[in-house]
């Protein structure tokens, strides 16, 4: 809650290691710490008071007015723009099919009619908003659909029972009713409906009851029980209709939804994201598409993937909501619960700005489906969580496909760099282990939920006597009474403090301070009420970083009392949640000892005020995501189990106040309590929402999870939050809304935020509001772009996850030895095809008792692959295109989908890993998403193309393409020999160390200037070599790019920090022109300082996206890069195009 040395930026003087000039204090009464926060007598007070003034202008006005224009940009208080209420979409007509053959057949009319009664009974129908069904027209089934499947569907509604048999026995796992095709298209029809009304913001979410399912169903094909594929027509909908870029669809259905991930594959708008039941291939519909392994293709690649949440951005969540994995369902076998669905639900509310759509599939035990709906119904319509049953942590089996999926994912998403495999892990082949173990299935008994109810949602404890706590030394000490007061004015003005129940305070008992403080601590602080102020301030010295005044024990008791009386009504079930804005701050507090403007440590007194009333050893998970450690409450805890304290805090190596080891990761408590202190340690600043969600993703939500507590509180100290003078870091108003909401699936929902430190008042308003929004139930605003978290953040996540996979199996990456494919992130030896097998027609598929060995669904390759690690190369492989190998045939191959098996099948094996492998070309070690994406690359293109005027004069970019004439290239992933020259490339560990960001003005990071040079010096020896840059044609960041100004653009405008006007660039979020990096970077500092993503060259008119670590050409950007063409050329762009 405070800070030091070169840290602050508050004016007084202070005693530290930093300031020689403090007067010395005797160590007795001063804690271990070296630094101290206490006024001191000034020697020149003249200076001093002129220093003082300057800071605080420049505080007050400089810092204060960036962050209100910020704010206001950011849209925190969008009410007139928030849409309510739940949309349901449930008619009849979707009972009117069944099978005509066989009266067991699991999807039937059953299904909806079990569903009604529950939410009937529960009350939640006469709760959402009704929507009619309406058909989905042949033109919006055709966004997905062939219209000769559609035709063939039509006619199924006058074929007699014989027929339908006939066509139905063509598919697998189908039957056909004369009115399914008017069911399919109903089923279809209801899922746009609800586009519309969220999109429109008419409704805020929604939830599509239909039948029959859609997600197995492909391009011309029916698949288990699907006929036209709703959530995938609703996503392509979605972008036309209403010019939605990206869409996240979640399949969580046991069954894996092939159909889906066919039409999305190679389409990196669509994140498809599906967690099934697999077992090798050998559960239906036995496809090795539906490994891990499986990627995605082209520029899909990446993006059929599991968990990233925040990186991706989505505008609109589609759930593909199969209930078929809850426990008791004949067909998934599996053990998951209505509350867990309910769980799953609450966390992807955090995204897209809440614009949330389930789209029944799945689920065919009756009442385990009517549960689940409801379940989820219940969080769509804004109830809390209810609590998991013991969650625990996933079984080996489960971990070792997380742990599958993550490896083959981390070239594309830089949110999911993991830690290093550690001796502890156990190593798993195949998974069969694991299975052998598991005993034969049997139904089991869905657990009773009961939903929390309470007579409001959101309390709320402020009292203005809470304002007499100053320091009368100092008026500009960064701990005001003022911190209080513009957050309760700030809530009032939006109208939140009208929403929240306004509770009651008193003064914390002595029997409650006692919890948690000494007699004579109490005793000490009680008598400072009496002293005079030289008596005052001498006592304040002898703690560190404290002033006390007259008021003080007073008001630290208020403080303390009102969060006591908080937890009362939240226990009670008068509120569920609530928000203390109290002050003075607490968490740095000791059982015997002031410290950091802490007096008592009112979330620490709280906590065992809760297990007092509760009359037992309550569950209370402590978050701390103040930037400071809060000592005080590590120590109050340290060896007690039933209090998780997770604390995220800027450590700096043990240099940031409070300064020591106390707050490094290796802290993990004692005795009895070890494992149950987590600190995450950042080591630097302008640490921001990034790097806070992976924290919370990676780290604080499995261990919450996996301890599953009955009350969370929050130590919500907002000095981590842009802008503020100690924090020196840069966690935005969102951020602090989604984090909110992220812990809110805990506990029922029973959550209390409590005021620590935070000392820009704008920042801690803003923020304070923020969160408030979120536990009102309002969903948290879309997040901006983010930038990809910071190394030495991840590095500090990284190392908490180290120390405690130990203590916490939901830590633990297993490690899996798996014969059927290799992730993408490996190196690998490359083969390609000589031909593609023409025996298969498109989509087919074998019946469900036979493993697949083949699929001709794709024209792009899915064979094994070679493994290469970092410790074992592999032997060099040969790519040899000759010149009549036409790029349809390389691109139109076959794809051997193979599931396990013991037949083999032999081919060369090709690295699935990038969509150049089916045109043909090589990729040097693609082992992140920037080389994947706008690395360099080998491309066969026909000898005659080249000549030696060809040869560009200056070094070839990040992204540029050598092209090679096939008799020059063969190679293996560690040397390319062209020409008799062996040109070895880099090795990934070498690529990650030395890659710098890519940026304007050349865009070449070093590992690229190393392969550049490579090739240059080859270009006097072979003449057939040509560079040509390949930019991506879209990429999730073009919606940072802002509208041209009115002023236009100057192309001849020098950098606004050197003056310089050579290599210049534009950013296209602001339009500020800054230098390249080869002038003084600066161009790159901004992007760094703004996160702003893509900037234009004012030289050669490109456009490069610091994210994506590539060239960007796309559509969006013509208008100012014709803008700057006319400018600099005085002409329109010949070929806008």
């Amino acid at each position: 809650m405070s800070s030091t040395g070169q840290d602050s930026t508050t004016t007084r003087h202070r005693r530290s290691r930093h300031n020689p000039q403090s007067p010395l204090h005797d160590s007795s009464v001063t804690s271990k710490r070296n630094t101290k926060k206490g006024a001191v007598p000034r020697s020149s007070p003249n200076l001093a008071e002129v220093k003082k003034k300057g800071k605080m202008k420049k505080l007050s006005q400089a810092v204060e007015d960036d962050l209100i224009i910020g704010f206001q940009e950011l849209d925190v208080n969008p009410e007139a723009k928030i849409a309510v209420g739940t949309g349901l979409v449930f008619d009849e007509q979707l009972n009117e099919f069944h099978c005509l053959w066989d009266d067991s057949f699991p999807e039937r009319p059953e299904r909806l009619h079990a569903i009604k009664e529950q939410l009937m009974q529960e009350g939640l129908l006469d709760r959402c908003v009704s929507f009619q069904a309406r058909f989905a027209e042949k033109e919006e089934l055709m966004l997905v659909h062939s219209l000769e499947f559609i035709d063939l569907m039509e006619t199924t509604q006058y074929m007699n029972e014989g027929e339908l048999r006939v066509l139905a026995d063509t598919y697998d796992s189908v039957y056909l009713h004369p009115n399914s095709y008017t069911c399919a298209c109903l089923a279809s029809g209801s899922v746009l409906r609800l586009v519309d009304a969220v999109l429109g913001a008419e409704i805020r979410n929604g939830m599509a009851i239909v039948r029959p399912p859609g997600h197995h169903a492909q391009h011309s094909l029916m698949d288990g029980y699907c006929m036209f594929n709703h959530v995938a027509v609703a996503a392509r909908y979605a972008q036309k209709k209403h010019r939605i870029q990206r869409v996240l669809i979640v399949d969580w259905d046991v069954h894996h939804g092939q159909g889906t991930q066919f039409t999305f594959d190679q389409d990196p708008s669509v994140l498809y994201f599906s967690i099934h039941r697999y077992e090798q291939g050998r559960f239906w519909p036995h496809l090795k598409a539906s490994n891990w392994s499986t990627t995605g293709f082209g520029q899909g690649q990446g993006y059929t993937i599991n968990v990233p949440w925040n990186e991706f951005q989505p505008q609109l969540v589609l759930v593909a909501a199969g209930f078929d994995a809850l426990q008791g369902d004949p067909k998934g076998e599996m053990a998951a619960t209505p509350a867990g669905f309910a769980q799953l639900t609450h966390l992807l509310m955090g995204l897209a700005g809440g614009k949330l759509i389930l789209s029944l599939e799945g689920g065919y035990n009756l009442h385990s489906l009517a549960e689940g709906v409801s379940a989820s119904l219940h969080i769509l319509l804004g109830d809390p969580c209810p609590m998991l049953e013991s969650p625990g942590a996933p079984c080996p089996s489960a971990q070792a496909s997380i742990s599958c999926t993550l490896e083959a994912l981390e070239p594309f998403w830089q949110i999911l760099v993991r830690p290093a495999e550690t001796p502890e892990e156990d190593s798993v082949e195949d998974g069969v282990q694991e299975i052998e173990e598991e005993g034969p299935w049997v139904p089991s008994v869905l657990p009773i939920l009961t939903w929390p109810l309470a007579q409001a949602r959101t309390g709320l404890v402020y009292d203005q006597r809470m304002m007499n706590h100053c320091n009368v030394w100092d008026s500009h000490h960064p701990e005001t009474p003022q911190r209080i007061l513009r957050i309760m004015r700030h809530l009032e003005e939006l109208g939140l403090a009208g929403r929240c129940v306004t509770l009651p305070v008193r003064p914390a008992t002595e029997a409650e301070l006692l919890t948690c403080h000494s007699a004579e601590y109490v005793e000490r602080l009680r008598a400072t009420e009496k002293m005079k102020t030289r008596e005052l301030h001498r006592e304040g010295a002898n703690f560190d970083s404290i002033y006390i005044c007259p008021s003080t024990f007073t008001c630290a008791q208020l403080a303390t009392g009102a969060v006591c009386c908080l937890v009362e009504a939240v226990l009670s079930g008068e509120v569920l949640n609530g928000v203390a804005v109290v002050r003075p701050p607490g968490h740095h507090a000791e059982q015997d000892a002031a410290c950091g403007f802490c007096f008592f440590n009112s979330v620490a007194v709280a906590a065992r005020h809760a297990q007092a009333i509760s009359g037992r050893t309550m569950r209370i998970l402590i978050v701390d995501w103040d930037i400071h450690h809060g000592n005080g409450t590590q120590h109050i805890f340290e060896d007690d189990p039933s209090v998780l304290y997770v604390s995220l805090h800027r450590f700096d190596r043990g240099t940031f106040f409070p300064m020591g080891d106390e707050g490094a990761s290796s802290q993990v408590g004692r005795a009895a309590g070890t494992g149950f202190t987590v600190n995450v340690a950042w080591n630097g600043p302008r640490v921001g929402d990034a790097e806070y969600l992976a924290a919370w993703h990676r780290l604080v939500l499995p261990i919450a999870y996996e301890f599953n507590p009955e009350l969370v509180l929050v130590s919500a100290g907002f000095d981590a939050a842009r802008g503020d003078p100690l924090g020196g870091c840069q966690v935005s108003p969102e951020g602090y809304a989604h984090l909110t909401h992220l812990l809110m699936g805990l506990a029922n929902g029973r959550i209390i935020l409590v005021l620590e430190g935070g000392y820009n008042l704008t920042s801690i308003s803003e923020s304070m509001a923020a969160c408030t929004h979120a536990l009102l139930g309002d969903l948290p605003p879309q997040l901006p772009l983010l930038r990809p978290p910071q190394s030495g953040a991840l590095a500090s996540i990284t190392e908490t996850i180290q120390v405690h996979h130990r203590y916490w199996r939901s830590l633990r990456v297993t490690k899996v030895e798996d014969k059927e494919g290799l992730s993408s992130s490996k190196s690998v030896t490359k083969k390609v095809p000589q031909q593609a097998n023409p025996g298969l027609a498109k989509g087919m598929t074998m019946p469900k008792e036979k493993v697949l060995e083949v699929d001709m669904r794709k024209a792009t390759s899915a064979l094994p692959a070679e493994e290469s690690t970092d410790q074992t190369k592999p032997e060099a492989a040969n790519v040899t295109l000759t010149p009549d190998q036409s790029s349809e045939t390389a691109t139109r191959r076959a794809a051997l989908d193979k599931a396990p098996s013991e037949e083999t099948v032999e081919e060369a094996p090709v690295h699935q890993a990038t969509s150049e492998a089916a045109t043909g070309a090589v990729v040097m070690h693609p082992t992140t998403s920037e080389e994947a994406e706008g690395g360099a690359e080998l491309i066969q293109t026909p000898q005659a193309s080249y000549t030696e005027n060809q040869f560009p004069a200056a070094s070839p970019v990040l992204g540029a393409t050598a092209l090679l004439s096939p008799s020059q290239l063969t190679g293996d992933p560690g040397t390319l020999e062209l020409g008799g020259e062996a040109l070895e490339t880099l090795e990934p560990q070498a690529l990650e160390e030395e890659s710098l960001l890519g940026e304007a003005a050349g865009g070449q990071d070093v590992a690229d200037l190393k392969l550049t040079q490579r090739f240059q010096d080859l270009a006097e020896i072979n003449q057939g070599i040509l560079y040509a840059v390949t930019p991506l044609p879209w990429c999730p960041h073009l919606v940072a790019v802002r509208p041209i100004p009115a002023a236009s653009l100057d192309v001849t405008q020098p950098c606004e920090d050197c003056g310089t006007c050579q290599e210049n660039w534009v950013c296209l979020s602001c339009y500020q022109v800054y230098c390249s990096r080869y002038i003084n970077a600066h161009m790159v500092r901004h992007h760094e300082a703004s996160g702003h993503p893509l900037v234009l060259s004012y030289v050669d008119l490109s456009t490069w996206c610091y994210p994506c670590q590539a060239y960007v050409h796309h559509q969006d950007l013509l208008d100012v890069k014709n803008i700057t063409h006319q400018k600099k050329f005085g002409e329109d762009m010949p070929h806008p195009h």
